[in-house]
């Protein structure tokens, strides 16, 4: 059984990409373990893959904030030994950055990652034993299917395959099939109108779905209310946990989200859905189009709400 560690820290989008590669590892090389080294608000997506036996949390958004105080060493000092009291057959820098070719450079075991034509931070390929060329024109999941087909001497095949599990059914969701607003995203450039989104769910609901609204921060709450009392008898969601979010996805009749790592997951559970953007190139970024998959708009273009019924239409029709 071969030990390998994963460096994959952050965001929750660039995590759900990397799960296609360990599909396809899972297929070439079953007898590997994977530990993955995760930032803590992201610790519970790793382990929604199978081949994943171990999340290890790091803090490094946290402790950016907190250098200078003496809680934060400690931390990170029993962070350098949890990595070096393993021996790693292999530790694989998926993200390319200087903030996970660190922390790869504790692990006890050959620190593998992209070469430095293939990053956004070249710096970071200096830390590696071993390095591969990956075109930076190819979308981030056949980026990482290629550094990992690299790493461990074989071809990718197919279509990527996230191979993931949503769990349970949540208890709180209505009986009836739903559909799911992820109206939330990181930048105000990606949201899609308020009033679209009003004018989406009515016409879902006249289609006999129910609504439901989730959130996550204090402003994603207030929009999340916002649409919740124009819109009759939609559902508020509760705070929920990464994994949470995964089930009431997973269950969904339909998905409808913005560019956001929700909307990745989303994808990865192969439910309906509709990805908008208005602030990206879905080309590099979306989600992975199947016929249950669909990408509408693009940088500097808004998606009408009729262009995303339509793909509704199509997406809940294969």
């Amino acid at each position: 059984m071969k030990n390998v560690l994963l460096l994959r820290t952050s965001s929750m989008g660039d995590l759900i990409h990397t799960w296609p590669a360990l599909t396809d590892l899972a297929r070439h090389c079953p007898q590997v373990n994977i530990s993955w080294l995760a930032e803590e608000g992201f610790a519970d997506i790793p382990g929604l893959h199978p081949l994943v036996t171990r999340t290890i949390p790091i803090a490094w958004r946290r402790w950016r904030k907190t250098l200078f105080q003496a809680a934060t060493w400690r931390e990170i000092r029993q962070l350098r030994q949890t990595l070096a009291a393993t021996r790693w057959d292999l530790v694989l820098d998926a993200q390319g950055l200087l903030k996970s070719a660190i922390p790869g450079s504790w692990a006890n075991g050959p620190l593998a990652g992209f070469d430095r034509h293939s990053i956004r931070e070249p710096l970071a390929s200096r830390f590696y034993a071993r390095r591969y060329a990956v075109s930076r024109q190819l979308s981030a999941i056949e980026r990482n299917r290629q550094l990992f087909a690299a790493a461990f001497g074989y071809q990718p095949e197919g279509a990527p395959v996230f191979g993931i599990r949503c769990g349970d059914r949540l208890d709180w969701l209505p009986a009836t099939g739903y559909a799911v607003l992820l109206h939330a995203t990181s930048r105000d450039s990606k949201l899609w109108p308020e009033a679209h989104w009003i004018a989406l769910a009515q016409a879902l609901q006249q289609q006999g779905l129910a609504i439901v609204i989730p959130w996550g921060s204090a402003a994603e709450q207030q929009r999340a209310q916002r649409l919740a009392s124009a819109i009759p008898a939609a559902v508020l969601a509760p705070k929920m946990t990464l994994r949470a979010a995964a089930a009431l996805l997973g269950h969904a009749a339909a998905v409808i989200g913005v560019d956001t790592g929700l909307t990745h997951l989303a994808n990865a559970l192969d439910v309906p859905l509709v990805a908008i953007y208005t602030d990206t190139d879905p080309a590099l970024t979306g989600v992975v189009e199947t016929v249950r998959a669909a990408n509408v708009g693009r940088a500097g273009v808004t998606p009408t709400v009729n262009e995303v019924l339509a793909l509704l239409v199509r997406v809940r029709g294969a």
